[in-house]
């Protein structure tokens, strides 16, 4: 049985990853090269501490608070697009109290499927992506943010989670070679974190040796349809049989989608990072700065810092001052860390596929009996990737999905 994946971002590489294990004979095709995706350049994270979706109380106020700041962490740009009104009508609903409780033990369940998942995938494609078992820290600033934390870590240890409680000597005690400046933070020990570039490209190496054939390089531009089912993809460079396909293409879904005459609302949330590759006296663990809206991660002497959730369209434009209060924070928070602003030609820059309620597509449209859309995953594409591409191989194989995917479904806005 053929499969064609179009979209080779982590949910891309994590499907083929499942689905040839099933003995399936896979074709992946992508638009790029797998190194210009927001896949490639994120911050590394595995963290089923994340499991309030980004829909949440008091983020439309924090968001308008922001807005009028160029080096603010989010923005959103004005324009005329049905799709964005819809998506902003959605996201608007989807923040609240009621929709987050109802909504986080589905993102709990696929993180957590996720999280025992990549050891197995660590020990069969090989230990080469720096990937550290150490946790992740939600680092405060401010006293009030470090309330806030306290609080959602006691909804995480409902979760299962372990957690430690740290004050500003505790965290100092993990970072001995670096001073900080905060009131304190919430040590999520589940978490894990490794280098997302080098992870996407032994992947890619790994599947290519299991018989995956990649077509990069390669744009479809519509679908060959008998009855109910897809019967080819259409692309510049040729025309692409399968018995089924996967629709993975992250924010270009819509896009991707709307050839089938499926309309999935997702907006492209553009994030920025920069890595130094060689830092003398680095911090040893991975934090997001939760008062500074953005996120550091060390691999040995490397590092990376990266944030903002700026929603603009699809494009590549850099807003250097985005990466000037990304910088800007990771000094504040880390005082005794030694970097300077990065070079703006090195800045690198991702879009984010953005769901209305913080949840993912993962689901067969009802119009086609061979086709499986998945998406929609925000910033926590690698946090999902192997449960979602271990749901989409059961899918396929029309097998009960290893977790309540009832939620994920493409038609629920």
């Amino acid at each position: 049985m053929k499969v064609t994946i179009i979209g080779a971002g982590i949910i891309g590489l994590n499907a083929a990853y499942y689905l040839q294990k099933q003995g399936f004979e896979v074709t992946v095709i992508e638009r790029g090269d797998i190194t210009d995706g927001c896949s490639f350049g994120n911050m590394g994270y595995m963290s089923p501490s994340h499991f309030i979706p980004l829909a949440s109380p008091g983020i439309i106020a924090e968001g308008f608070r922001h807005m009028m700041s160029s080096s603010s962490p989010f923005y959103i740009k004005p324009r005329l697009n049905l799709n964005l009104m819809q998506w902003g009508y959605h996201f608007l609903k989807s923040s609240n109290a009621a929709t987050v409780a109802k909504n986080a033990p589905y993102l709990n369940s696929i993180l957590q499927l996720s999280r025992s998942l990549i050891n197995d995938m660590r020990t069969d494609i090989g230990d080469v992506f720096d990937m550290e078992e150490k946790g992740c820290l939600m680092l405060c600033k401010q006293q009030k943010a470090l309330d806030h934390e306290f609080h959602l870590a006691d909804d995480a240890e409902k979760f299962g989670l372990k957690v430690d409680r740290l004050d500003r000597a505790g965290v100092q005690a993990l970072e001995p070679d670096v001073e900080l400046d905060v009131a304190g933070a919430v040590l999520f020990r589940d978490d894990c974190h490794f280098h997302p570039g080098k992870h996407m490209l032994a992947l890619h190496q790994y599947l290519q040796q299991k018989g995956v054939v990649f077509q990069l390089g390669t744009t479809v531009s519509g679908f060959e349809k008998t009855g109910n089912k897809v019967t080819a993809a259409i692309t510049d460079k040729g025309k692409f049989e399968a018995d089924h396909f996967v629709i993975a293409t992250g924010s270009w879904l819509p896009a991707v989608s709307k050839m089938l005459g499926i309309h999935v609302l997702v907006q492209p949330g553009k994030g920025y990072s920069y890595t130094y590759e060689h830092v003398e006296k680095n911090i040893r663990y991975p934090a997001i700065l939760v008062d500074g809206r953005c996120a550091i991660t060390p691999w040995g002497h490397a590092l990376r810092i990266g944030g903002t959730m700026e929603l603009s369209g699809i494009n590549n434009r850099v807003l250097v001052n985005r990466m000037k209060g990304i910088y800007e924070s990771a000094r504040n928070f880390y005082p005794g860390l030694k970097i300077d602003f990065p070079p703006t030609d090195k800045i690198w820059n991702g879009l984010r596929p953005v769901s209305p309620d913080g949840l993912p597509y993962i689901d067969r449209p009802a119009t086609y009996d061979n086709v499986v859309i998945a998406g929609g995953h925000a910033m926590l594409g690698i946090s999902q990737g192997t449960g979602t591409g271990k749901v989409i191989a059961e899918l396929v194989q029309r097998k009960t999905t290893s977790v309540d995917i009832s939620h994920y479904k493409l038609n629920r806005f």
